[in-house]
């Protein structure tokens, strides 16, 4: 048996009921086989990848809260350290029902490569909890996020693990969670970035991970001689990363016509006004049925469906495994030239290999979304050197680094044999940073 097929079989046994964790390492084993088998002796004798696959830390605890009835309510809370080889540990925090060990275990795990991608020194971890923030009032929110830093503000800091915002965290959680970790440890640092602007955010943040996919499709398409102007795009989900995608594609000459929440979808022929979106999602908290009946030109339909219209990209931003074998099929069908993925692992393996086999250019997320943590990171050079740059110099720093993402996965997978296989690419790019600085600092 290879090292790979050996490491696969120890994290299952290791990590029982944990899908989303064990599809995430093999996705990422498989591809790195060309670079593992070559060097698997070194790496056997050294369990580099059983150290990889396993998190240097995993903190789970309980948060109570009291609701506006004045019921204690209790949830579990996570923070999973995985990988600091090279960095402090960085990594958003989600609030959803779903979330449970496995699903924290395999965003971390993603968040290794993603980070090393970046060409900035951070660390890959994750975080959050099943507390969801849907339908609870600003004192709930600010309850249950005060408690949850009660318990995680000894675990963090600047130069430890720096979270960041994810599903169901956005600036109203990041600046309760900070106001709290400010207030335990009587320090103000950067140890949350998403931050306020008033109180060391960085300006583009809020729009980084939407605009830094366009910036990496937009190389992408160049790259294989197209552009992204007078394309049609197809977008799912509609919440942070899906609005600021839309945004920008449109910035960019595409036409974005579709968009999805948890409960249905929108197709719009004339192109997602993103400003009502804005105001239906930013700021009514509301559903896609109100951007419906505020619109003539959108038509709104129940459950999924955006990967069945015609389109020329394919940006899923939603949610892991939303894009399945079967809408990776309608996708080809229709004639999709690229699928770049805004979400993490939003596309099932049998959909990638699909979207492959049939000559579709993919880029996963551990490239093509890194841009929010990537502008995250940029954030905490600004809290480090106290100082504030301008969303001009932040954009520009965001798209420099998306386009040289682009090139590293593109050049590593030319470099192995792979020629067009980017996830490949991403892979062993991120992966040989991170075995290299594992391997200097010795068995830890």
């Amino acid at each position: 048996m290879s090292y790979v097929d050996e490491v696969y079989n120890y994290v299952v046994e290791k990590n029982p009921a944990q899908p989303e964790f064990h599809q995430a390492v093999k996705e990422v084993l498989d591809s790195l086989r060309v670079v593992i088998d070559a060097n698997e002796e070194e790496y056997r004798k050294d369990a580099l990848l059983e150290r990889l696959c396993t998190p240097e830390r995993q903190i789970l605890f309980r948060v109570p809260w009291v609701d506006d009835k004045g019921q204690v309510q209790v949830n579990n809370g996570f923070r999973i350290q995985f990988n600091s080889a090279i960095g402090p540990y960085k990594g958003g925090l989600r609030f959803h029902p779903s979330v449970n060990l496995g699903i924290i275990k395999f965003l971390g795990f993603e968040q290794i490569f993603k980070n090393s991608l970046t060409g900035l020194p951070i660390g890959g971890g994750k975080g959050g909890s099943d507390f969801d923030p849907k339908g609870k009032s600003d004192r709930e929110i600010m309850a249950f996020c005060q408690s949850f830093m009660t318990e995680l503000f000894r675990h963090i800091g600047a130069d430890t693990d720096v979270p960041a915002g994810d599903i169901g965290v956005g600036g109203r959680e990041i600046g309760y969670m900070y106001g709290q970790y400010k207030r335990i440890r009587d320090t103000y640092e950067g140890v949350l970035t998403g931050k306020g602007l008033t109180y060391g955010g960085s300006l583009a943040r809020t729009q980084a991970t939407g605009y830094g996919l366009l910036y990496l499709t937009e190389e992408l398409l160049k790259c294989n001689g197209s552009d992204i102007s007078g394309k049609t795009v197809v977008v799912s989900g509609a919440g942070n990363v899906a609005i600021y995608a839309i945004e920008k594609a449109q910035q960019l000459g595409a036409k974005v016509v579709t968009c999805s929440d948890s409960t249905g979808w929108i197709y719009d022929s004339e192109g997602i006004d993103v400003e009502l979106l804005k105001e239906v999602k930013e700021v009514k908290r509301a559903r896609l049925t109100e951007y419906a009946a505020a619109r003539k030109s959108a038509e709104y339909h129940e459950g999924r469906g955006v990967w069945s219209i015609k389109c020329d990209v394919a940006l899923p931003c939603a949610t892991q495994n939303e894009l399945q074998l079967e809408d990776a099929k309608q996708l080809v069908a229709n004639g999709v030239q690229a699928v770049c993925e805004g979400a993490n692992m939003p596309t099932t393996i049998e959909a990638t290999e699909y979207l492959q086999q049939n000559k579709v250019m993919f880029v996963g997320g551990k490239a093509a979304n890194a841009g929010g943590v990537a502008t995250s990171a940029l954030e905490m050079s600004q809290n480090s050197e106290r100082l504030h740059w301008t969303f001009e110099e932040v954009d520009a720093k965001l798209k420099q680094i998306m386009v040289n993402i682009y090139h590293n996965i593109d050049d590593a997978a030319k470099k192995y044999g792979m020629e067009g296989n980017y996830v490949a690419g991403a892979n062993i790019a991120g992966f040989l940073k991170v075995a290299e600085a594992m391997k200097a600092q010795g068995i830890v």
